[in-house]
């Protein structure tokens, strides 16, 4: 088994629960742990043989293009379309933070952390 990391993959976009989130936006971040089985790549030196990066971040930022109300809710969405690009994957685990979240007071970021199979509920 091996391990692809994305890390500090950052958006602007418009997820919240509250209306003017949704016309204001916000600066997302997003890190992503991946874990396969790439041992055909190691030893072939083929892209093919592992998960290839630039598809990776192409299908989280489409997500991230949708506007959700729960950070929970992109974290799952994120993980279904990644374990459907990549079937082999045994283990998932991303971090979403929405920076300066508007909750009447300075704070730095909120953040959700999910992980298949662990918080995964499937469909």
């Amino acid at each position: 088994m091996g391990k692809v990391s994305l890390e500090g993959i950052e958006f602007h976009a418009y997820h919240g629960a509250y209306p003017e989130e949704s016309v204001l936006g916000n600066r997302f971040t997003l890190d992503l742990e991946l874990e396969t089985d790439f041992r055909d790549a190691m030893i072939r030196d083929e892209l093919k043989y592992t998960v290839d990066y630039g598809k990776l971040y192409q299908l989280i930022k489409a997500r991230m293009d949708v506007r959700v109300k729960l950070l929970e809710h992109l974290g799952h969405v994120i993980i279904s379309d990644i374990l459907e690009a990549y079937p082999k994957a045994t283990r998932i685990t991303l971090t979403l933070k929405k920076h300066h979240p508007a909750l009447g007071g300075l704070v730095k970021f909120s953040s959700v952390t999910v992980s298949y199979p662990e918080d995964y509920p499937g469909e």
